[in-house]
């Protein structure tokens, strides 16, 4: 059992693959990145901003997964149902914690307002085939690292097309800097596909939902930029060059610090 891990331990990154999560997390705090992926420590809680996201997402994974069934698209309250199983399903793992000034009920009128908002906008019904809902796939990008692991929202065929979608929870808009920097998870996914379906123009976006009191969905557009693929395949060797090196430590940040489920442990380091 692990109990106030630490890097002094030398423990070791174990899995065969590597995801786009596993990367942001180190690009956020290798130390957290250490405490989740190598020392495998149970997160002691979860923000509800979190959950929030995650059950939204939920629920539009239960939309299209009807379509692709070829049945019609879900009614809210179903939307919703699908939404709080997720939810409970969370709050029976672990402590959903809240934020100032956020509740239970607050929750669930913001659950209701972005369902309502996705389900009446474009992006709920899209053009072209659904492929895949949710689709996980695993090619080796870069010689000498592992697997890269990829989870795809949503995979269209429209022609010569393919489409690549990914929803996001957000708290505003997106500005236009927010999607250059989030579009290199998306190009790393199309190289996936890629080397799946080979042949086929690339179409990358993002679906951002936002949380306010009147709920945005905006379609977002990436570049299928080669320069940038590179770029990103660099970044993946160097993460894993200082994950295989253990080179953890804490970053700590004013944004970040107060919603990280591993405070305790990251108090206890004894920084070596």
């Amino acid at each position: 059992m692990i109990a106030d891990a630490s890097p002094a331990e030398k423990r070791v990154f174990q899995r065969d693959y590597i995801s786009w999560s596993a990367i942001s997390t180190y690009q956020q705090c290798p130390l957290r990145f250490y405490f989740r992926y190598v020392a495998g420590l149970e997160e002691t809680f979860v923000s509800a901003s979190l959950v929030l996201g995650g059950a939204i997402h939920k629920a539009i994974e239960f939309h299209f997964n009807q379509l692709l069934a070829g049945k019609p698209a879900p009614e809210q309250d179903l939307l919703l149902a699908k939404f709080w199983e997720e939810w409970h399903q969370r709050a029976d793992a672990t402590e959903i914690r809240f934020g100032k000034n956020e509740n239970l009920d607050g929750i669930a009128r913001t659950a209701d307002r972005m369902l309502a908002a996705f389900r009446e906008s474009e992006s709920a019904c899209p053009g072209g085939d659904i492929l895949s809902v949710e689709e996980e796939l695993r090619e080796q990008l870069v010689p000498g690292l592992p697997e890269v692991l990829g989870r795809l929202d949503l995979l269209l065929n429209a022609g010569d097309t393919l489409t690549v979608i990914d929803f996001k929870t957000s708290r505003s808009r997106w500005s236009r800097e927010q999607a250059v920097q989030a579009g290199d998870q998306l190009r790393l996914y199309s190289e996936l596909v890629r080397s799946l379906i080979p042949g086929k123009r690339m179409r990358l976006q993002f679906v951002v939902l936002t949380k306010g009191a009147k709920p945005a969905v905006d379609q977002v557009s990436v570049s299928v930029d080669s320069q940038r693929i590179q770029r990103t395949k660099r970044l993946l060797q160097s993460v894993w060059q200082a994950v295989k090196a253990q080179h953890f430590f804490p970053s700590p940040s004013p944004m970040s610090c107060p919603a990280c489920p591993f405070r305790g442990p990251c108090s206890r380091w004894p920084g070596n």
